[in-house]
């Protein structure tokens, strides 16, 4: 898969290098993701842009921590040959200011919140979701699972 970034303002470490590597272990716990073929976008940037993007695309007149947008159904990214031209997957935007401060809350390093937010925003760009009890608990172990692989502590027993 291939990420392409924009880091905008975001301090204090290589993003882009993250994102990569987020891409490749998302991509090493849903199968769907596998595909050289796909490319992502990846932006890091402020709450506003992100309070723009929400309210715009999803309604919701709000910043938020991370926005999915997928250019593919699951099924359609599931049944996508592995030769042929790059494909869009879509994008997933990270807004810095909520970020930090739910990394503060929680009391982890931002980068690893990051990592927690990317790996969500893959997930849900392979078609996952979190509208019902099963899908959120198919969504928080793959997401477990590949944080774990990071040497990321469970994101959903911190303070536990």
């Amino acid at each position: 898969m291939e990420v392409d970034c924009d880091v905008g303002d975001w301090p204090g470490a290589d993003w882009e290098a993250l994102a990569k590597r987020i891409a490749a272990l998302s991509a090493s716990v849903e199968p769907a993701l596998h595909n050289a073929r796909l490319t992502v976008s990846v932006l890091f940037t402020s709450d506003d842009e992100v309070h723009a993007l929400n309210r715009e695309w999803r309604n919701r007149d709000k910043p938020t921590n991370v926005l999915s947008f997928p250019m593919l159904t699951r099924r359609e990214l599931q049944s996508l040959d592995a030769v042929g031209p790059p494909v869009l997957l879509g994008d997933i935007a990270l807004a810095y200011e909520t970020c930090s401060a739910e990394a503060d809350e929680k009391d982890v390093a931002l980068q690893d919140h990051a990592a927690h937010l990317l790996v969500h925003g893959f997930l849900h760009l392979a078609g996952h979701d979190h509208q019902d009890d099963a899908a959120a608990e198919t969504m928080e172990r793959l997401e477990i699972e590949a944080l774990a692989k990071l040497g990321i502590a469970n994101p959903y027993s911190v303070g536990d």
